[in-house]
C-alpha cells in the first residue's frame, strides 16, 4: 500500500528571500516606468558640440593639406628623377656604342687592346680603379671611359634616390587616407548632431548666423577705419570678396569652393603671388603683425595655437574667411571665430 506523505513545506527562510527579492524586482520596474526621459540637449548645445567637431575637422584638413602637397611634391620629383634616369641610361648607351667602335676598329687594324678588352668584359663602374695603367689606352679611349664611369654613378644615385622617394609616397598616401577618413568622421559626427535637431531649431540656427553676417558686412562697408588694401594685398583682397558666398569644401583650393587656406592661397594667386597651400606654411610667408591695431586690409590673419585657420583681414576687426562646411566665404567678426587671433602676416 503506498504511503501517503505530506509534502515538505519550503522554509521561513527560503521564502523571506524569495519575497524580498520579487518587491525588489516590482520596485525596479516601478521606477523605471515612472522614470523621466534622458534630456534632449538644447540648441545652444548641439551647436556648441558641432562647432568643436567642426574645429577638430578643420584642424584634420590642414593636415590633409599638408599630406596631399607633399604628395604632389613627391610625384613631380619622382617623375622627373625617372625621366633624368632614362636620358641618362639612353647617353649612357651612346657611350658604350661609342667605346665598342674603338674596339671594332682596334680589332679591325690587328686587335683589341688588352685594356679596352678588359674593361668591355668587366665592370665599368670599378675598371678604371682596377686598371693597372692609362697608358694603352688612347687619351679619346680614356675621356669615353670616365664619362662612362660618371654616368654610371650618377644614375645608380638617382635610382636610390627615386627608390626612397617611393616609398616616402607610400607612406604619405597612407597619412592622406587616414587625415580623410578624419576629417569625413568629424563631420559625419556633426551632422547626426545637427540631426536632432528639429525644423525650427535649425531655422533660428541659420537665422542666427545671418544677422551676424549681415553685422559684420556692415562693420566692414560703414567702418571706415583702417588701413585701404593696396598693391598685391588689395588685389587679393579684391578677388576674395568676389567669392563671398562660395561654399566651403575641405580640401578645396577654388574656384567653386574653398576651404580657409585654399581661399588664401587662390586669392594671392589671383594677385600674381604664389603662397604655400597651408596655414601653417603662410604663417611663415612674409612680414609677421603681432598687433591687431597695425592691420592692413589684405593681411593674413591667423587663429588658434596651432594655427589652422586664417582669413584675410577685412578691416575694423572683420575678417574675410571660408570658416567651415556647411557655411560659405564670408566676412565675420574675428572676436567670434571660436579661437584666438595669434598674429597677422603681410605678403
Amino acid at each position: 500500500m503506498a504511503s501517503h506523505r505530506r509534502p515538505k513545506q519550503p522554509s521561513r527562510t527560503r521564502v523571506t528571500v524569495l519575497t524580498t527579492a520579487a518587491a525588489a524586482a516590482v520596485a525596479l520596474s516601478s521606477q523605471a516606468a515612472n522614470a523621466a526621459p534622458s534630456e534632449k540637449p538644447s540648441k545652444d548645445e548641439v551647436k556648441a558640440k558641432v562647432d568643436k567637431l567642426y574645429e577638430e575637422a578643420e584642424q584634420a584638413t590642414e593636415k590633409y593639406n599638408g599630406a596631399k602637397e607633399k604628395q604632389e611634391k613627391l610625384q613631380k620629383e619622382i617623375s622627373t628623377l625617372q625621366d633624368n634616369v632614362a636620358r641618362g641610361q639612353e647617353e649612357l648607351n651612346e657611350l658604350r656604342d661609342g667605346l665598342g667602335s674603338m674596339a671594332s676598329a682596334q680589332y679591325r687594324s690587328g686587335g683589341i687592346d688588352p685594356s679596352l678588352q678588359l674593361f668591355l668584359s668587366a665592370d665599368p663602374d670599378n675598371y678604371l680603379d682596377k686598371a693597372s695603367t692609362l697608358d694603352q689606352l688612347s687619351g679619346q679611349q680614356v675621356e669615353a671611359l670616365k664619362k662612362i664611369q660618371t654616368k654610371q654613378r650618377d644614375l645608380a644615385q638617382q635610382r636610390s634616390e627615386a627608390s626612397e622617394k617611393l616609398k616616402d609616397l607610400a607612406a604619405t598616401r597612407t597619412e592622406l587616407g587616414k587625415k580623410k577618413k578624419q576629417v569625413q568622421g568629424k563631420l559625419s559626427s556633426a551632422q547626426k548632431l545637427l540631426n536632432t535637431l528639429t525644423a525650427q531649431e535649425k531655422a533660428a540656427l541659420q537665422q542666427e548666423e545671418q544677422r551676424s553676417n549681415r553685422a559684420s558686412e556692415r562693420q566692414v562697408l560703414t567702418g571706415g577705419k583702417s588701413t585701404p588694401a593696396s598693391g598685391r594685398a588689395g588685389a587679393a583682397f579684391a578677388a576674395a570678396q568676389g567669392k563671398i558666398g562660395t561654399p566651403y569644401v575641405y580640401g578645396a583650393t577654388g574656384p567653386s569652393s574653398f576651404d580657409c587656406s585654399g581661399l588664401t592661397s587662390w586669392a594671392y594667386a589671383q594677385a600674381g603671388v604664389g603662397i604655400p597651400r597651408t596655414s601653417q606654411a603662410q604663417a611663415n610667408y612674409g612680414t609677421r603683425i603681432s598687433s591687431m591695431s597695425d592691420l592692413q586690409v589684405g593681411d593674413l590673419v591667423f587663429f588658434f595655437s596651432d594655427l589652422h585657420h586664417v582669413g584675410l583681414y577685412a578691416g575694423n576687426g572683420q575678417v574675410l574667411h571660408a570658416p567651415r562646411t556647411g557655411t560659405n566665404v564670408r566676412y565675420e567678426s574675428m572676436g567670434t571665430i571660436g579661437g584666438p587671433f595669434m598674429f597677422g602676416v603681410r605678403v
